[in-house]
């Protein structure tokens, strides 16, 4: 690892960290200041939710409105913050090494006194390091929702920080594979074309598989299929399976961008 360079990228993207940090957590905080008003009509919501088709309900992680995890694990963490993370992983991915590339700034880092393992290595620090911060934040402000607006109501800790947890690593695990494209890419915009394409496409497999039990085949093939934040609110999730599983790919994906960076031609 460079720390000179880790410094100075954390620098030129902090910015970019803070606004995504701060607007998720404005809008968790949203959710736990609602909450208590929507609680009082809860019973007659969820007749209104359980009265869609079945597939709505698992395609949008909509849990019922009978406890504020059930109701924040459906409206931010099945769809808001995916999309919000959905978005990181893409961009970031493509600004920290195929922009380096595509604009020649690459040539620069190269003639210094580093090597590209450790390029390959810090950026993918920077990376981890942004989703890192934007989920922790995420998750303060979670915690002082529930202390700010949520007085005399029932509130699992627990298992909302399991379902942050799972954020991070489902994205850990997106994040490498962009990574690793972008590793690999001389374009930026043919970078952020195919990062997007894959994250967005398993995102979609995932919402189809849920919509139809005849497409259920779907969700196998999709990363999205091992993050189940309504199952970690009902106590049915294998947590271990899927932390395990998102952080190999996570680690292996960055690991085979850092081996093949290090391997490839550059247009230097």
């Amino acid at each position: 690892m460079n720390m000179t360079l880790y410094k100075q990228m954390m620098k030129v993207n902090l910015k970019g960290f803070m606004n995504y940090s701060l607007g998720s957590a404005f809008y968790i905080l949203l959710m736990f200041w609602l909450y208590p008003g929507i609680a009082q009509n809860a019973k007659a919501i969820d007749s209104v939710v359980q009265s869609m088709p079945e597939g709505i309900g698992r395609a949008f992680g909509l849990n019922g409105f009978g406890t504020a995890e059930a109701f924040i694990s459906g409206e931010y963490y099945g769809l808001i913050l995916v999309l919000i993370l959905s978005i990181v992983c893409v961009q970031l991915s493509t600004q920290l090494m195929a922009k380096l590339v595509d604009q020649g700034s690459m040539a620069y880092l190269l003639s210094s006194p580093t090597t590209r393992v450790k390029i390959a290595l810090t950026q993918a620090l920077v990376m981890t390091t942004g989703l890192f911060l934007i989920i922790a934040i995420t998750t303060v402000a979670g915690l002082a929702g529930n202390a700010w607006f949520l007085e005399g109501f029932e509130f699992d800790t627990t298992s909302f920080i399991q379902m942050n947890i799972s954020a991070f690593l489902l994205f850990f695990a997106v994040g490498g594979i962009t990574f690793l494209i972008s590793s690999l890419a001389n374009d930026e915009k043919k970078a952020l074309g195919i990062a997007g394409f894959i994250t967005f496409g398993f995102f979609s497999l995932d919402l189809i598989g849920k919509l139809s039990t005849k497409l259920d085949w779907m969700k196998s093939i999709t990363l999205f299929t091992l993050y189940k934040p309504g199952d970690i609110i009902n106590g049915k999730a294998d947590l271990l399976t899927s932390y395990t599983v998102l952080l190999a790919i996570g680690l292996v994906s960055i690991a085979l961008a850092i081996i093949l960076f290090r391997k490839r031609d550059l247009p230097l």
